[in-house]
């Protein structure tokens, strides 16, 4: 079975090189903007749509362009005719936008052509800037095929993603240990075996320092040195927070797919939820989304399950001793008393038990 995986590892280009990654992330916005502007004026004067194809054209108009890498060129026009398709299929995303210089991802996508992409040793070599310094801090997998890297900076640093494809059997391991989670805004989920993890809550620990350096920053002059510095100052304590959190949630997701067979969770709104219930900072802090998206990768690659409930299963409501719905059941309520059995339930706990036990149906189902 074939499988593309991506890697990411820090860099440190010298000045020449930071030089040639800026000017390459520069035209690549520029081409895109450029090939979309021209594509709005053609649409308006013939009422239908122009080829993206000019970059030949681009490059006898704008000679700096043949400074750059011409991969990442072309990979920019294709970013867009993907943002058309995208717009033609589903109306809800959005009409391409133009890229803004400083809200914009810094970043450029180059393809590997005859091996103009590959590690040798703590070097990585790149397209128009050679060999630069890498922190490898993990390797490729065996006979893994390079297929792309993309190019980034942020804050001051440098980063490159290398896409590779190779080939990996994997059996399905036999589904014995399964755990429930349910969502738990304090405590990030409480387990079916009623266990809470140590979330740590790291926007909410740096809050006031980040407020601190935010205040600072809009004291600051517009386009000055100093605003520049602190505005530095403030990207990298976010960055921080941002890599805080990363942390935790790789190292728990871990654990879990390392100790159980099958994870089963809920499918719930989280946008819905952080807008209706004035959640969104905490929603926002601990990151589930993310978790569940690194439940369902890692389980894939060790041969596990990750099985989401529907998110109008009634797991709050449902007795888990007897199935009685408590459908007069408020958000309040932690605790209630089912009144078929007489049980004493705790809401979370419940819950998780009610999703473990769905979802353990669920893929009995599809398993057989």
């Amino acid at each position: 079975m074939k499988f593309n995986k991506g890697y990411k590892y820090r860099i440190y280009p010298n000045k020449e090189q930071e030089i040639l990654i800026n000017k390459n992330i520069n035209c690549s916005r520029f081409v895109y903007n450029y090939i979309l502007g021209k594509s709005i004026e053609y649409y308006k004067l013939n009422e239908k749509s122009m080829k993206l194809s000019i970059e030949t054209e681009m490059k006898k108009e704008f000679e700096w362009l043949s400074d750059c890498d011409s991969i990442c060129l072309q990979q920019a026009r294709i970013n867009l005719q993907t943002a058309y398709k995208n717009f033609f299929k589903d109306k809800s995303v959005g009409f391409p936008k133009f890229k803004s210089k400083r809200k914009c991802n810094h970043s450029y996508r180059t393809i590997n052509q005859k091996n103009t992409i590959a590690l040798k040793n703590n070097k990585v070599k790149l397209p128009k800037l050679g060999l630069v310094n890498i922190k490898r801090h993990r390797d490729l997998p065996l006979n893994s095929k390079i297929c792309s890297a993309t190019i980034s900076e942020k804050n001051g640093k440098y980063y490159v993603s290398i896409l590779v494809e190779y080939e990996k059997e994997i059996e399905k391991v036999k589904p014995v240990k399964v755990l429930g989670l349910d969502y738990s805004q304090p405590d990030f989920y409480i387990d079916s075996e009623n266990r809470k993890p140590m979330f740590t809550k790291p926007k909410r620990n740096l809050q006031n320092k980040l407020t601190k350096e935010q205040r600072k920053l809009a004291r600051k002059v517009k386009g000055s040195n100093n605003r520049n510095k602190q505005r530095l100052k403030v990207a990298r304590l976010e960055e921080h927070i941002a890599n805080q959190r990363k942390d935790f949630l790789h190292k728990l997701s871990n654990q879990l797919i390392n100790n159980y067979d099958v994870i089963c969770v809920e499918d719930i709104n989280l946008r819905a939820m952080s807008q209706c219930l004035s959640l969104g900072k905490n929603l926002s802090d601990n990151g589930f989304g993310d978790f569940r998206v690194m439940l369902n990768y890692k389980s894939i690659d060790k041969g596990k399950y990750f099985v989401k409930i529907d998110r109008f299963f009634p797991s709050s409501k449902t007795c888990g001793h007897c199935g009685y719905i408590h459908s007069e059941l408020k958000l309040s309520d932690r605790e209630w008393t089912c009144e078929s059995c007489g049980s004493v339930i705790s809401r979370d706990l419940n819950a998780a038990i009610n999703i473990k036990n769905e979802g353990f149906r669920i893929l009995s189902q599809e398993l057989a």
